[in-house]
């Protein structure tokens, strides 16, 4: 009788085992393939149509802890108090043809983000008042950056449960240094009609008063977000 019910317990343990076991994995593997929190945003700069007259997006994918960006801008202008004194003085200004680069970043939290930036900027020259006339451009040059942007993403309505918690504002400061040009010695040389004499003029920053340093705010869209 004793052997007939430790063969009954075994009957009812070891299958209760086998299922425990099965579940247990199946979670397991249910977790291996469960697609990580995955995140798009595309964001509009408001420095561009404002101050510089063009236009700028930029598109981010966001992982756990890292940000990847691209960014291209379009016909910025830079003139009156956007250029040095120097440039002033020579009675020039800038068309930023187009900028475009990429950025790689770690996100120290969920909202704030420090990126490594490699930038390529495209600069037509012209006098100040010929601008934009392609048939009397003075020059065109690029200059090349490599720097550091911090941002901060925000998402005001991002606990909602509608459309609106994918909103996004990114206030940004960034501080991007030529790291070469495509000029000689990174000057231009030439003999300026306006000021009558032979002018030197050094390679533009991209930033506030011909430095590396500028700030902006961005607003768009993040798609997928989750919290």
């Amino acid at each position: 009788m004793g052997k007939l019910r430790d063969k009954q317990r075994k009957n009812i343990i070891i299958p209760l085992i086998e299922m425990s076991f099965l579940l247990k994995t199946n979670c397991l593997l249910a977790q291996g393939t469960q697609k990580p929190n995955r995140e798009f945003s595309l964001v509009f700069g408001l420095n561009q149509p404002i101050v510089t007259h063009g236009f700028n997006f930029e598109v981010n994918y966001w992982m756990e802890h890292f940000v990847i960006d691209y960014s291209p801008g379009i016909g910025l202008e830079y003139k009156d108090a956007l250029v040095s004194d120097e440039a002033k003085a020579q009675h020039l200004n800038f068309n930023i043809t187009h900028s475009v680069g990429i950025g790689f970043g770690y996100r120290f939290t969920k909202n704030f983000n420090l990126r490594f930036e490699p930038k390529v900027h495209v600069w037509d020259m012209y006098y100040s008042d010929q601008f934009k006339d392609k048939a009397y451009k003075i020059t065109t040059y690029t200059t090349y950056t490599l720097g550091l942007g911090a941002y901060y993403r925000w998402t005001p309505f991002g606990t909602n449960g509608n459309a609106l918690k994918g909103f996004t504002i990114v206030p940004s400061a960034r501080w991007w240094p030529n790291i070469t040009t495509s000029l000689d010695n990174n000057e231009y040389k030439y003999f300026n009609t306006r000021t009558g004499k032979n002018e030197i003029h050094k390679a533009n920053n991209i930033g506030i008063s011909n430095t590396p340093f500028f700030l902006n705010v961005s607003i768009g869209y993040t798609f997928g977000k989750k919290h």
